[in-house]
């Protein structure tokens, strides 16, 4: 896992802080590090501090302090970062796809294409302000060849211009048939490059970043049952995959600049620019497929497409360049602007003269955003978006010490994927209406000596709701985009407490009840009962040199029909023929900081060890085994 490339980049760090530090002996003597000819550094997490662009927007211009926080630090896997509300393939850098519905990122035009998406887009990229050179080395041993790495470095070249970079690799090997060390099934390169600049009188402020992504998955198609056709079929440790060639691959690049000019006290002028590209590729080699007809039950008889050595691929491109105001009078923060985006698709085997539709365009929007902020604790935030043609989103938000509510509703483009496609083993044009959607949420906090409580309900309800579903039409497609002719309406009422107990236990339980008031077309799947809990043993020992959290993670969801995956389209779909069963995943960990490096050991999904079954969070695909991983960062400040 650790690379040479990842040692270029660490002496790259390196060499940048020593050029950086540079300058005069008696200058050097005069900012030297050391205090009193002692051996302690003046720089640490409290020197090195931390800002996004959105709180910069909002006017929230608080630096604050490097976060290196101990708690579920072991959780470095995307699924349970996310609290397992997302499910996977079964191995890390997978397609991911949410467990329960969620609101629309944008409600202009998309490619559709999202599996990967939480690769890229997960973390907003920060803006530091450093006193000294900071290098944030993160490395995770997993075992079986799971391994994942972060290197950040960040440097201030004067007090008002600083440059960093972050470099996010994701190296894993096959958990089925895997024929050795550093047989792969996913290889993520992900890094970005950022930097931020404010004048002497601090009117003007610009922040940019440039970042890329290259996602490949080496697609097994999940387990085909030979010898045992059970459920512990599937974790057979000689269980045969159905495909032995076929790879997905999502590209991304983004280039983003954002500068704002203070006119006076209660009104700022701001520019935002974002380029964006995105290609998602599929290709597969047939000859080198043993089990072909039986997973591909269709293949595209068209002459121009190439079903022997498959190589489908979209392209999606778009520019926007966003003009506003923004400003604070007394409580009240207010922002107002007009934004334009331009953007076009791409997919080679498609027909453009045969679509009701354009594969590019421009969007006009207008929009704005209102905060109340009553106090440091309490605010209430409303924004607002419309694109000429009917389209907008509305979103509220209350957050008190005790009342969280949430508001959401949208109606947005249906994306490009389900409107028109054409590849080697898909294809189809359709005509689908906008799709709605609304969501409303609420939780009451309460607090009772060591006892936190927050019940909460949330409510869901869309229509015209656009997903994939299974055809079992013989000869044809065996998977297609549909939409739903009714609404669907979820109540899922929820509860979260955290219980401390003993002066260091603390107990904390988040469970969701989700009742189905209206499913028309059968098109939402979701467990019935969803729980995470979590055990823990939390304090500070030896004279509080070492910090420790030490427990169990449980998690828990009611058997359902969890959705099927489709490689060919990277796309989710629902499906009839497998019921994904009910699985307890029990993980014990020990998370330990000692001064700035923290680490952590944890055993996966214990209960496998014991019963020798696992549990599926994909149809055909068999989770994570029982395994044993291993994790720790550094913090360097010179």
């Amino acid at each position: 896992m650790f690379s040479k490339f990842h040692l270029v980049l660490i002496l790259l760090a390196g060499s940048l802080s020593v050029l950086a530090q540079e300058e005069s002996p008696r200058q050097s003597r005069r900012g030297s590090q050391i205090l009193n000819d002692s051996t302690v550094n003046v720089y640490g997490p409290n020197t090195t501090k931390w800002i996004t662009e959105t709180r910069i927007f909002q006017n929230k211009t608080e630096y604050k302090p490097l976060d290196t926080l101990l708690s579920n630090y072991h959780r470095w896997t995307y699924v349970q970062n996310f609290n397992n509300f997302y499910h996977d393939l079964g191995n890390v850098g997978t397609a991911l796809n949410p467990i329960f519905l969620q609101a629309p990122a944008k409600i202009g035009a998309t490619p559709g294409f999202t599996s990967y998406g939480k690769y890229f887009d997960t973390e907003e990229p920060l803006i530091f302000d450093t006193k000294s050179p900071y290098t944030r080395i993160f490395l995770v041993w997993g075992g079986e060849g799971r391994a994942m790495s972060r290197i950040e470095f960040s440097r201030n070249i004067t007090p008002r211009w600083n440059f960093g970079f972050n470099y996010r690799p994701i190296l894993v090997d096959k958990q089925i048939q895997r024929q050795g060390k550093g047989d792969r099934q996913t290889i993520s390169q992900y890094y970005d490059l950022h930097s931020s600049y404010k004048s002497e009188n601090e009117r003007y402020f610009i922040t940019g970043n440039y970042r890329r992504i290259r996602h490949r998955v080496n697609e097994n198609g999940g387990i085909l049952l030979t010898r045992d056709t059970t459920m512990n079929g599937y974790f057979d440790p000689n269980a045969q995959p159905y495909l032995l060639a076929a790879k997905t691959e999502e590209q991304g690049n983004a280039f983003h600049i954002y500068h704002q000019y203070q006119l006076a006290s209660p009104l700022q002028v701001y520019h935002k620019l974002n380029l964006s590209r995105q290609e998602n590729i599929f290709n597969d080699t047939r000859s080198s497929e043993v089990n072909y007809d039986k997973y591909f039950k269709y293949t595209n008889p068209d002459d121009d497409i190439n079903t022997q050595d498959v190589n489908d691929a979209v392209r999606f491109k778009s520019i926007t360049n966003e003009l506003g105001m923004k400003g604070n009078a007394a409580f009240l923060f207010y922002s107002f602007y007009y934004k334009m985006r331009s953007y076009s698709t791409f997919n080679e085997y498609v027909d453009e003269t045969q679509l009701s539709f354009k594969n590019d365009g421009i969007e006009n929007y207008v929009g704005g955003q209102i905060d109340f902020r009553f106090d440091s604790l309490g605010e209430l935030s409303a924004n607002a978006e419309y694109l000429l043609g009917g389209y907008y989103k509305l979103n509220g938000q209350l957050s008190t010490p005790w009342l969280e509510a949430t508001a959401i509703s949208s109606l947005s483009k249906a994306a490009f994927l389900p409107l028109a496609y054409r590849g080697s083993h898909n294809s189809w044009v359709n005509d689908f209406s906008d799709p709605f959607f609304n969501q409303l949420s609420g939780f009451i906090k309460t607090w009772v000596g060591g006892l936190s409580v927050a019940p909460g309900v949330t409510y869901t309800a869309q229509t015209n709701y656009i997903y994939y579903k299974q055809n079992k039409v013989a000869g044809e497609q065996e998977v297609l985009p549909v939409q739903s002719s009714g609404s669907q309406q979820i109540l899922t009422p929820e509860l979260r407490m955290s219980v401390r107990f003993l002066r260091h236990v603390f107990l904390r339980p988040q469970i969701l009840y989700s009742h189905l008031l209206s499913n028309d077309d059968q098109a939402i799947r979701i467990p019935t009962w969803f729980a995470n809990v979590q055990l823990a043993y939390e304090n500070f020992l030896f004279k509080n040199n070492l910090q420790l959290q030490a427990g169990v993670d449980f998690h828990w969801r009611s058997d359902y029909t969890a959705l099927g995956y489709a490689p060919a389209i990277q796309q989710y779909y629902v499906q009839d023929d497998f019921v994904s069963p009910a699985f307890p995943l029990v993980d014990v960990f020990l998370n330990g900081k000692m001064k700035r490096g923290r680490f952590f050991f944890k055993y996966s999904n214990l209960v496998q060890l014991i019963t020798q079954s696992g549990y599926i969070p994909t149809p055909g695909y068999p989770g994570q085994r029982n395994i044993l991983d291993f994790g720790f960062d550094l913090f360097l400040f010179d």
